[in-house]
């Protein structure tokens, strides 16, 4: 299932502020390349300085905003051990990324640290709801080089990005500290793929050159040409995505002409590895094996100028060696996301030819773990804006008797998802509401679990108002509309099918909706049809239903067009009071919600 396909709208309007751990497996390049290339050179007997200097290339991704450790299973990376267990290790959290990556630099002359895409937008409150400048502050004091565009960085479209590229203060909330006006990005932003539809020229730079002593490194940074599927349409308004191979070679082509040699494309498109270890091998038994999804037909179209490819999206772990178009392997990494994994690659650059001696690149991905120090200058950023956000924040909405897992939850029906369908049903049932009789919500807009285990001093089962928000931070605003029958299906069919075949997103259902999910069939059979029922008589295809859903599946978003379909459109308040109100409703201190069962869609595999 796609990790991320979760619009946001702006939320201004409706936000209001009161008063190294483990070792990844080592990727070596087998590429046929001179032989000599890495060799020290030698005459008349004396010794010559080497041709060659190693860089140190540190990577990550999909840090969304992701300040504070992330709770639950969402903070955790799979580890196999050697006796072939697999253990899931606490990680990340911006004060320990700080500290991994302080430390890896250490010894290297040549270090530079790049980003695949999503460093904000579906962020936890302590960086959404100020709009994410603490996040922008914390990569600068990271010493982030470079990022490339992610989808998430579209939320809240074009100008708001420009706005985090170049500084200033919200143009509704303004600045939210005294005297203290937002710098913005030190580092670029790169989306060579995206344009302006007036200029036709892309909205911000689409390369940029790192350079010292001599030693000179381009990267272009694209996001994934489908970004206008999974971003709300005023997230998109105005732009042109396009094909990231086309794209990337273009400007490699670019580079090339101006004497830039060395190249790596930072894609904000990733795979799937066989195994969600962040230690499996991906190039067993053969090179890039392991690893399937769209990132792996975009490597193998990518000009061979390019060195290396640092992607993500997809939020999973792999370092693998995928072939370019002329047969040689070449190093595709992605770290997982939310800040729990860096990469390590080793490009060893010919200071004669200028380019990389792609037969010594080696990567692997770490753990940043909890047990080492944290750094104390993102210690006192957390603390900063977590003072600010406090009011808001701490406030409780309900109370849980366990962990309700959404993101975290490993089968395609999530227990979190069904108590998310079942409070917009609820909320948008009565006459004056919508008269909604089913709702729908998309997997990728639940951002977290909800954990039992206390974040703060709100005490052990209590939800909070910042908590509820990192499960739901996009605040798009409820829609009812009427469907066909034949519409319902529709849409349950191309959970499995059309765009969504390779990568199913199964939507999340409110009580009284059943079916049947074989996946031992391919395309939209997966869903059994004459399964299909709604408070327990089957679906009719002429009659009209109405349905609940948020205003991105409401417009066709993540590949369900017969949803987009729906008319006599009601909007109704934003998801994340509806999820409150529910909460409100649902639970006491003394009667907490526990944790739904999960069995409305029965899964034949």
């Amino acid at each position: 299932m796609s990790a991320t396909s979760h619009p946001q709208k702006n939320r201004a309007p409706r936000r209001v502020l009161a008063a190294a751990a483990g070792l990844a497996t080592v990727g070596a390049l087998v590429a046929a390349m001179p032989a000599d290339a890495h060799d020290r050179g030698h005459g008349h007997g004396h010794h010559q300085p080497s041709r060659t200097v190693d860089v140190q290339l540190l990577s990550f991704n999909d840090l969304h905003g992701n300040l504070e450790p992330p709770a639950g299973s969402a903070g955790t990376v799979s580890e196999t051990q050697a006796d072939g267990t697999v253990t899931s290790v606490p990680a990340g959290g911006v004060e320990y990324l700080a500290t991994s990556l302080r430390k890896a630099r250490k010894g290297h002359a040549y270090s530079v640290t790049a980003a695949g895409g999503d460093m904000v937008g579906a962020s936890p409150l302590l960086s959404g709801l100020f709009h994410d400048e603490p996040t922008i502050e914390a990569l600068n004091k990271l010493d982030l080089d470079v990022t490339a565009v992610g989808n998430h960085e579209f939320d809240e479209g074009a100008t708001e990005l420009a706005r985090l590229q170049n500084g200033g203060c919200h143009p509704v909330e303004g600045c939210y500290e005294k005297g203290k006006k937002f710098k913005g990005a030190d580092f670029p932003y790169l989306a060579a793929n995206v344009t302006s539809e007036k200029t036709g020229k892309p909205i911000l730079k689409p390369y940029t050159v790192w350079k010292k002593n001599g030693v000179k490194i381009g990267f272009i940074g694209v996001t994934l040409e489908g970004t206008p599927d999974i971003v709300t349409a005023n997230g998109v308004k105005g732009l042109k995505f396009h094909d990231e191979i086309e794209t990337v070679n273009k400007y490699a082509k670019e580079l090339d002409r101006q004497g830039v040699k060395s190249i790596v494309a930072l894609i904000h498109e990733g795979g799937a590895p066989a195994s969600t270890s962040y230690n499996y091998d991906c190039d067993s038994p053969g090179a890039g094996d392991g690893i399937s999804g769209p990132v792996v037909d975009i490597a193998k179209g990518i000009s061979p100028k390019v060195d290396a490819l640092v992607t993500g999206h997809t939020h999973q772990a792999y370092v693998c060696t995928v072939p370019d178009p002329s047969g040689k392997p070449r190093m595709v990494t992605s770290a997982a996301s939310f800040g729990k994994l860096y990469t390590d690659t080793t490009l060893t650059y010919d200071l004669r030819t200028k380019d990389i001696v792609r037969t010594s690149v080696k990567s692997a991905n770490h753990v940043v773990s909890r047990d080492q120090a944290k750094a104390t200058d993102m210690t006192k950023l957390i603390a900063r804006w977590n003072k600010l956000a406090a009011p808001i924040a701490d406030k409780p909405q309900g109370w849980i008797s366990a962990d309700i897992n959404g993101r975290g939850a490993t089968t395609p029906e999530l227990p979190l998802g069904d108590l998310i369908a079942d409070a917009q049903l609820e909320g948008l049932a009565p006459a004056d509401k919508g008269g909604a009789v089913v709702a729908f919500m998309n997997p990728g807009g639940i951002r977290a679990d909800l954990v039992y285990a206390a974040s703060g001093g709100e005490g052990d089962g209590v939800v909070t108002y910042g908590e509820a928000f990192t499960v739901q931070p996009f605040t798009n605003m409820m829609n009812v509309v009427d469907l066909t029958g034949a519409q319902l299906v529709a849409a349950l069919q191309q959970q499995v099918s059309g765009s969504n075949e390779a990568s199913p997103k199964i939507l999340q259902i409110s009580e009284g909706l059943t079916y049947t999910l074989d996946l031992t069939k391919s395309g939209a059979d997966r869903v059994v049809a004459g399964t299909i029922r709604l408070n327990g008589e089957a679906i009719d295809p002429a009659k009209t239903y109405r349905v609940a859903m948020n205003e991105f599946l409401a417009g066709g978003g993540d590949g369900f067009a017969a949803l987009g379909e729906g008319t006599n459109k009601l909007v109704g308040p934003s998801d994340l009071d509806v999820f409150n109100d529910y909460l409100a409703a649902h639970s006491t201190a003394t009667a907490p919600l526990a944790p739904p069962a999960a069995d409305r869609i029965t899964v034949v595999r």
